[in-house]
This record gives C-alpha cells, sequence and structure tokens, in this order.
C-alpha cells in the first residue's frame, strides 16, 4: 500500500510532540523543587525562605515554557508536567506557606480558607487546560496561579520585612488568602502579555525603563516592591472588567 508522504511527516511530528525533552523538563522539576523547598521551609518556620521559593519557582515556570518554544520541544508530556509541577509551587505550596504563618491559629476558619485557595488552584489550572485552544491569548481568564501564590508569598515576605508577626495580621492573611482564590477560578480578565515579541525592536526609553525596574527598582526594596506590583496587578483586572462594562453599557445605549 502506498502511504502519503504528507503522513508521514505528520505521524513523525505528532511522535515528538509526545516525547520527552530534556532541557525544558529541567527548567520543570526546578520549578517543582522550588515548591517543594517552599513547603519544607514553611514546616521549619523559614517563611521568608519559603517566599522566596516561590518567587524562584514563579521565574522558573515562566522560563521553561520559552525555552520550550524557542527550541521547539514543545510536547505533551512537558504541558501536563508543567501543569502538576504548577500545583504544588502555586496550589499547596502557598496555601501552606500561608497556613502555618498566619491562620494556622484561627481553627477551622484557617485551614478552610487555606484549602479554597488550594482547590480553586486546582481549579483554574484545569480550566486552563481544557480551554488553551478557545481563549484569547491576550488576557488570562481569571487571576494567573503564579501571580496569586506571589501576591501571598509577598504578604509573607512584606511582613516579615517590618517585624510583624503572622498572627498580627492573621485576618488580612485571611481575607488576601480567599481574594487571590477566588479570583483565580472567577471570569475576571488579566493581561498575559503573551503579545510581546520579543524579536521586535523597541525604543530605546523601554529598555531603559525594564533596566530601571529589574535592576534599581526591586533590588531597592523587594518585598516592598513585589507585594505592591503583584497587588496592583490582581486589581487590574477589576479595572478592566469595569471598564468592559462600562463601554458594553454605551454601545447598547448607543443603539
Amino acid at each position: 500500500m502506498m502511504h502519503d508522504p504528507h503522513s508521514r511527516i505528520l505521524a513523525k511530528s505528532n511522535l515528538r510532540r509526545r516525547g520527552i525533552y530534556l532541557l525544558p523538563n529541567l527548567f520543570t522539576t526546578a520549578a517543582l523543587f522550588a515548591g517543594f523547598y517552599a513547603i519544607v521551609q514553611a514546616m521549619n518556620g523559614q517563611f521568608e525562605h519559603s517566599a522566596v521559593s516561590i518567587f524562584i519557582a514563579m521565574v522558573l515556570d515562566g522560563l521553561d515554557g520559552r525555552v520550550a518554544r524557542l527550541t521547539h520541544t514543545q510536547s505533551e508530556f512537558g504541558a501536563e508536567y508543567d501543569s502538576l509541577s504548577d500545583m504544588v509551587s502555586f496550589g499547596a505550596a502557598p496555601a501552606l506557606v500561608i497556613y502555618e504563618w498566619a491562620l494556622k491559629g484561627m481553627g477551622k476558619l484557617g485551614w478552610i480558607a487555606a484549602f479554597i485557595y488550594c482547590v480553586c488552584a486546582a481549579l483554574r489550572l484545569a480550566r486552563f487546560n481544557t480551554n488553551i485552544a478557545v481563549v484569547d491569548k491576550r488576557f488570562f481568564q481569571g487571576l494567573p496561579s503564579p501571580a496569586a501564590a506571589a501576591l501571598i508569598a509577598a504578604l509573607v515576605w512584606l511582613m516579615l520585612d517590618f517585624g510583624i508577626a503572622g498572627t498580627d495580621v492573621r485576618w488580612l492573611a485571611w481575607f488576601i488568602t480567599l481574594f487571590a482564590g477566588l479570583t483565580m477560578v472567577s471570569n475576571i480578565p488579566y493581561y498575559s502579555g503573551k503579545e510581546i515579541n520579543l524579536r521586535k525592536s523597541v525604543p530605546f526609553i523601554t529598555i531603559l525603563l525594564l533596566a530601571l525596574f529589574f535592576f534599581v527598582l526591586i533590588p531597592s526594596h523587594p518585598p516592598v516592591v513585589l507585594f505592591c506590583l503583584f497587588f496592583l496587578y490582581a486589581l487590574s483586572g477589576f479595572v478592566m472588567w469595569t471598564w468592559r462594562r462600562i463601554k458594553k453599557k454605551r454601545a447598547s445605549d448607543a443603539q
């Protein structure tokens, strides 16, 4: 029987997509380790180490996908492995860290809030995986799990930096935990930044502002800058949602 050459090429392409590639999965494994390390350090009472580890996991999680795309090593295995790694680093780890740091003394209210965050992270990741082919690439549906984890980690790091114990701000921690969790499973739109083309030339002022942000502003006081950054990002979705509703109402009134 004669076989279509195009079918053979497509079959080989599908086989490659199902393979296991070392380089991007190394980044995913490193992100998974950072999430695991955050849990271990929280159990040992080293909450600052936990918070920093979650941020490291977030950076590594952003790199593995870009590395896979740049090296053309994307695969189904990598996508599933990345999702499982995210569940540990941005679901279980932040929930356990905030519980051990501030919510532990609140009884049922404490562990229920931590569990709600954890289950919302799982639902957010599952929804993202199933809707990846149909949603607008420019926006996330709900707060991304890395941003939600960063918000909680930044809160812990910020309070520790100012010498404030978790028990003193437990209600604030409880509120932010629920806010981060429920916003993940909402339909609030968040800018994804996926349309940014790194290969495209940009004005000099853009490079200057990025350099000032990453090498001057963040190092000057990381806990304050990172908390403000991710808190504003968490609020940006509500601003965008409100603006869309206003535009839609104006359009309907005009008609």
